[in-house]
């Protein structure tokens, strides 16, 4: 198979694509035993009787891990650091994919009580409008980003096929792609933020005004696990796609991009339990 194939200003031409490699065994073996944890947490949660939205984004966190960490292994023990194209475009294609419908899941201010307010077909079609923008929006963005013009070497400074490290290898960046791409992560990572916070506000008002010290400890318990998620999953997917341009420091998002593929998929289970 020919390994990665990108546009250069001319013509296009077949070159080899490479991942940075781990380097350390103790990496290795730590990612390793985050996988296999991130595995465990969530398959527990999709298989236990607990609330809806809770096994859909566990059952998220359990497909987006396994897009990454696989890979990342394999590049850790091998000699051959490549990613053909068709892999690349499909790893990007499921990891956009699943960010965008987190955010649309997380979007929702309040989930664990969406079973006991709405009917089980009302949840199902929040969920597939979730998955259906989430993935409309990864195919905008694959559109847009691979037809564009590679120059320079193919090399993808990240574990894997990230956004910011392949707009670092465009030619000439198009006005009309800018367009598209700042209004996508200003409408899905900058402004859906925005409304949870919002709603999870009028939700701490409402709480406070419970005369039941229990019940406002519970309220607050319930609250705290959203609000948790939100801001570990928002602040380190804000700082890694917010700023796509040539200027920020990779070397920092490598590890911030990991901590969100790989690490925020293996706490979720904690909070969301």
């Amino acid at each position: 198979m020919n390994h990665v194939g990108v546009f250069s200003c001319a013509e296009r031409q077949t070159v080899g694509t490479t991942l940075i490699r781990c380097g350390a065994q103790l990496v290795l073996f730590h990612l390793l035993i985050i996988y296999l944890l991130s595995l465990l947490g969530n398959l527990t949660l999709i298989h236990t009787p607990m609330y809806f939205f809770i096994r859909n984004l566990s059952f998220l966190d359990l497909w987006y891990v396994s897009i990454y960490s696989p890979k990342i292994l394999m590049t850790c023990v091998s000699d051959d650091e490549r990613i053909s194209f068709a892999d690349c475009v499909v790893q990007f294609f499921f990891s956009a994919g699943l960010a965008y419908t987190e955010c649309y899941l997380l979007n929702r201010a309040n989930p664990l009580l969406y079973p006991q307010d709405m009917s089980p077909e009302l949840c199902v079609s929040l969920v597939t409008a979730s998955y259906l923008g989430g993935f409309v929006n990864s195919i905008i963005i694959i559109s847009e980003t691979f037809t564009l013009g590679f120059c320079g070497d193919s090399d993808i400074n990240d574990f894997f096929c990230n956004l910011p490290p392949l707009v670092r290898l465009v030619c000439d960046m198009e006005a009309s792609y800018q367009a598209v791409l700042y209004f996508i992560l200003t409408s899905n990572i900058v402004t859906l933020p925005r409304f949870i916070l919002t709603s999870l506000l009028s939700i701490v008002v409402a709480i406070l005004k419970i005369r039941s010290t229990t019940g406002r400890l519970k309220a607050f318990s319930t609250c705290g696990s959203h609000l948790a998620a939100v801001i570990l999953y928002y602040c380190s997917i804000l700082f890694s796609y917010s700023w796509p341009s040539t200027s920020y420091a990779l070397e920092q998002d490598k590890v911030v991009s990991v901590f969100y593929t790989v690490v925020i998929p293996m706490l979720n289970p904690l909070i969301y339990s």
